[in-house]
């Protein structure tokens, strides 16, 4: 085998790592929008020094969760929109994280990519940084590897990692929910990053027949419409309240993941016309003939959390909520039975 005339460098491989280091450097100022006083240093370190507020807790407890964005990030990538998956990539980190009381606390995240194109990636960090801001979580650090052979091109993924911490008796894990508690729904904003794989199936066989609006904005803007974050609105209603039971709705939708933090012998009665049932999800299920039991396992159907709360609390619960900004109504109940959730 014959030696190359001239040095093969890991440019040459398709790895740069001076871009590598612009995107550090470009990310810095986002990064630095969501600085927490528990952030000892800034990003560069090989690891991130955050302090523990032990002041706040007299058991603190360590929360974490790790999710990405799905496909949804591959109609992103389609579309060329990378503003927003960034706060899709927080959201479903922190809204599960949130459910067992916990305030989040740090996130990293990993960025991975065939070639690294720096614009893209800090538009997506930024979104990441945004998502950290509307959390109360710092943006502590994170990894972007740039790997020719693993992706196509330009392509990229996502995975993100949250730390929150909660007082141990403030624990919320479903075992205080009780028949005749209430479940109040939080409106999502859309799909969240769930079900894009049918979705962008949909979109295929339908691209002949796609509406002009739906909800009264572009479908491209209706898809890629953020998931929304609910942490700091759920963490005051707890400072108020005693809160039973929490469910991020998300893969499985509303009849798998309720039942996650009912206990054994109760089950979920809700009542669907409760709720706005959007027009988004009315087309989704008009172009894949969905009956209305696999319709509500595979979409959140306009709900992106419940709540669980005592009868005697739920008036002043929806006050709290709504004053917040929350769309927020009592959907269902808790009863006696051991079906998961009933639709009715």
């Amino acid at each position: 085998m014959s030696e190359p005339s001239q040095p093969v460098t890991y440019r040459d491989a398709g790895v740069d790592i001076d871009a590598g280091d612009a995107l550090v450097e470009r990310i810095k100022p986002h990064a630095k929008r969501t600085l927490r006083p528990e952030v000892l240093g800034g990003l560069g370190g090989f690891g991130a020094l955050v302090q523990i507020p032990l002041k706040n807790f007299a058991e603190p407890v360590l929360v974490s969760g790790t999710d990405g964005v799905g496909t949804k990030l591959r109609l992103a990538i389609e579309l060329q929109r990378h503003a927003t998956v960034g706060i899709d990539l927080v959201a479903m980190c922190v809204n599960d994280v949130v459910v067992s009381g916990a305030e989040p606390l740090l996130f990293l995240d990993y960025y991975a990519t065939g070639k690294l194109d720096v614009a893209t990636a800090e538009s997506v960090i930024a979104g990441i940084a945004e998502g950290c801001v509307r959390a109360g979580c710092a943006l502590v650090g994170g990894e972007t590897a740039e790997m020719p052979g693993m992706y196509h091109g330009a392509d990229y993924d996502l995975a993100g990692f949250c730390v929150g911490i909660v007082d141990k008796p403030r624990i919320i894990d479903g075992s205080l929910t009780k028949a005749g508690d209430v479940v109040i729904g939080l409106a999502s904003s859309g799909a969240h990053s769930n079900g894009y794989s049918l979705i962008r199936r949909i979109l295929a066989l339908e691209a002949l027949r796609l509406p002009a609006t739906l909800d009264g904005v572009s479908v491209a803007d209706r898809l890629m419409e953020p998931t929304r974050i609910y942490v700091k609105n759920l963490l005051a209603l707890m400072k108020e309240i005693p809160v039973h039971g929490l469910a991020h709705i998300t893969g499985g939708g509303l009849l798998d993941n309720i039942p996650r933090v009912v206990p054994d012998g109760l089950e979920v009665h809700l009542d669907r016309s409760a709720w706005q049932f959007p027009e988004l999800f009315a087309w989704l299920q008009s172009a894949s003939r969905l009956d209305d039991q696999e319709m509500h396992r595979t979409f959140n159907c306009g709900i992106g959390m419940t709540v669980h709360v005592a009868a005697s609390d739920a008036d002043r619960a929806l006050q709290i909520l709504r004053a917040a900004g929350e769309t927020a109504a009592v959907i269902g109940a808790i009863a006696v039975g051991d079906r998961g959730v009933v639709l009715s």
